[in-house]
């Protein structure tokens, strides 16, 4: 998608309610930094009145550029999206991902939901850590990895790590208890 300003690709998508209903801008970088300035400086009497304003407090405007360039290349050492895919797609990769990128999602969290911490209900058949399911994400990226390069006694022994890990998953579930 273009930027509604230039000819530039779009790689901020801003949706905003006003009073007259919805407005969705699609900017490059640099207009998106032009309008989250002006949405800041509109919004000094009233803060966070609108997304723009909450989101020109998070990324430092001045910064936006250097910041977002450096932030893009972060990736996660467990599933390997980068801070750049997470923008694009708007979805993690993996539950290590709140972790790799701890600093940037809780600024974001506490503004969309008011909390960074969840107390709501959980699945009944809740089992393991987040923990044990980075292990088998980070596992099974080297199982695949090992095959690539041909390495077939190291993908066995990583094949039988994961289904060992797979094992102690599923006697978790059906006891409904967790073992050490």
């Amino acid at each position: 998608m273009k930027c509604q300003q230039c000819s530039r690709p779009a790689t901020f998508h801003i949706t905003e309610l006003t009073d007259n209903g919805v407005l969705e801008l699609h900017l490059c970088q640099e207009h998106a930094a032009e309008y989250l300035v002006q949405a800041e400086s509109a919004s000094q009497p009233q803060p966070q009145s609108s997304f723009g304003g909450a989101l020109a407090q998070h990324f430092q405007i001045s910064q936006t550029g250097e910041e977002l360039a450096r932030l893009d290349e972060h990736a996660c050492p467990i599933c390997g999206i980068t801070f750049y895919e997470f923008r694009q797609q708007g979805r993690l990769g993996c539950p290590h991902d709140y972790v790799a990128f701890a600093e940037e999602l809780e600024p974001l969290l506490v503004s969309i939901h008011g909390d960074s911490r969840h107390v709501g209900k959980r699945p009944k058949k809740h089992t393991g850590s987040t923990g044990d399911r980075a292990m088998l994400i980070r596992l099974r990226r080297e199982l695949q990895a090992a095959v690539e390069r041909e390495a077939y006694e190291e993908a066995s022994e990583l094949r039988d790590r994961i289904r060992a890990l797979e094992g102690t998953k599923r006697e978790q579930g059906q006891s409904g208890e967790e073992r050490p």
